[in-house]
């Protein structure tokens, strides 16, 4: 054994920074219940009760009330907190008493809640962390990855190895056989878990998914060389694994949704509100100052639960009101750079990736995936989450890129334009959008039209 010194380069977050980050990447819904506990356990902090803000009667009681209350919240904090004694002094005040939180009814853990409290729990390194938080950004409410290895890996700055080796790790998390890019990886996962993978159901997956559907149990005994009880059991297997790994766990739809920001347009100018209308003003309660002030008789271990508290809620308030501004300025960015969206419509969508964003605002990606997923905007066409306005883009035959999502949309509305009795091939679907001068691969339709939960044509077809 012996002792030695040893220098090393470490990074240490502020727990300033770390609160304001929690705060960034916190829901509407979930900032409320977060400040609600605040309050509850925090004596220097209260509310500003509506009432209190409507007591401006008449037009000559107005200035002198303003006063009386300037009067009282503008106190010299310093001058009261500092003591040679103890050698301690509250930082400058930054707060700007704008904090409002929505008031809503509690609801229950999501499965983006779910999977970042399994996330939490893993010793992993800032970047892994932050790959992490990311992958389960983009998993949809059916438990599957809304996005590519190749685009995360662009949007972080990382490579494509990175980001497989943390996504097979969010893939051990509960519920079995989440994040996975389709259908067949989930089920590969699931078995996986089951402990199942030399068995000839894990080769069924494997090798011909495409065919589970389209042929029969017999035809699959025959294609894997084995007898049709085999194959039975090997399918009734199959039919016990779940194709939508969060289904009914974690059901959002009685949740409302409180957009986080509102959008209106007034002329043409287009202004971004956060959505704070309705929710309680917070402030410190200046009472307290008393018990801190120089030369008071406040026991020592008194006065330094009272500077804790103070130094806690100005961390809260001022962590809310960097929130706040963080995503304005990241939606004032967005609609700068989608301006023809909110004129025309979701068919004007333009490619736009984080890294876009984040170079215009002067902040780094991290933090626009923060203030992007599990928030809402609600815009003159409707409420959208705000990671919404980011896709990859395609190549149009003009020179121009069309957006992912843009596509999916025309996907869409030629499926609904086609004869029922005569449904539209993939391959009709791929010629009609090349004719139109979008280029993208025949697999590729197929792949955008079963995420749009679109059945084959074969399953579509009706007779009139």
């Amino acid at each position: 054994m012996k002792l030695e010194l040893r220098p090393t380069l470490k990074m240490t977050l502020a727990p300033q920074l770390i609160q304001s980050l929690k705060m960034l990447q916190m829901p509407l819904l979930k900032l409320e219940q977060t400040l609600r506990q605040e309050l509850a356990v925090n004596p220097l902090l209260e509310e500003v009760e509506p009432a209190e803000e409507a007591e401006q009667e008449a037009p000559d009681e107005i200035e002198s009330d303003q006063q009386e209350e300037a009067d009282s919240n503008e106190i010299d904090w310093d001058d009261y907190l500092f003591d040679d004694e103890e050698g301690y002094k509250v930082k400058e005040n930054r707060e700007s008493q704008e904090a409002r939180l929505e008031g809503s009814a509690s609801v229950s853990k999501s499965l983006y809640d779910h999977l970042h409290e399994q996330l939490s729990f893993l010793k992993l390194t800032d970047h892994d962390h932050l790959i992490g938080e990311y992958i389960i950004g983009n998993v949809g409410p059916d438990g599957y990855l809304t996005i590519s290895v190749a685009e995360m890996a662009a949007e972080l700055k990382t490579s494509e190895e990175d980001i497989q080796r943390v996504l097979t790790i969010v893939q051990g998390f509960d519920p079995t056989g989440v994040a996975a890019r389709d259908l067949r990886e989930s089920l590969l996962i699931q078995l996986k878990e089951k402990g199942m993978e030399n068995t000839l159901a894990y080769r069924l997956v494997d090798e011909h998914i495409r065919d589970l559907e389209k042929k029969s149990t017999l035809q699959l005994a025959k294609i894997m060389g084995v007898t049709f009880e085999k194959a039975q059991r090997a399918l009734e297997i199959i039919k016990g694994l779940s194709p939508t790994p969060a289904y009914g766990r974690f059901d959002s739809a009685a949740a409302a949704i409180v957009p986080d920001l509102v959008v209106e347009r007034y002329g043409d100018e287009y202004i971004v509100m956060h959505n704070d209308r309705s929710i309680p003003q917070l402030r410190i309660n200046s009472g307290y100052k008393q018990l801190i002030r120089r030369g008071s008789s406040t026991p020592k271990d008194t006065k330094a639960y009272v500077r804790q508290k103070l130094e806690q809620a100005r961390w809260l308030l001022n962590a809310i009101n960097q929130r706040r501004s963080t995503m304005i300025r990241v939606m004032d960015a967005i609609i700068e750079e989608q301006r023809e969206f909110f004129e025309k419509g979701s068919a004007f969508l333009k490619p736009l990736i984080m890294e876009d964003i984040a170079q215009k605002v002067g902040m780094n990606v991290a933090t626009i995936s923060r203030v992007s997923n599990g928030k809402y905007v609600q815009t003159p066409l409707g409420v959208y989450e705000i990671k919404y306005f980011f896709n990859t883009g395609i190549a149009k035959e003009d020179g121009e890129d069309m957006s992912k999502r843009s596509v999916k949309q025309r996907i869409e509305e030629i499926i609904k334009a086609e004869n029922p009795a005569k449904p539209y091939s993939d391959q009709e679907i791929f010629r009609m959008l090349n004719e139109e001068g979008i280029k993208l691969a025949r697999r590729t339709v197929t792949k955008y039209r079963e995420e749009l939960n679109i059945k084959p044509a074969r399953f579509r077809k009706r007779v009139l």
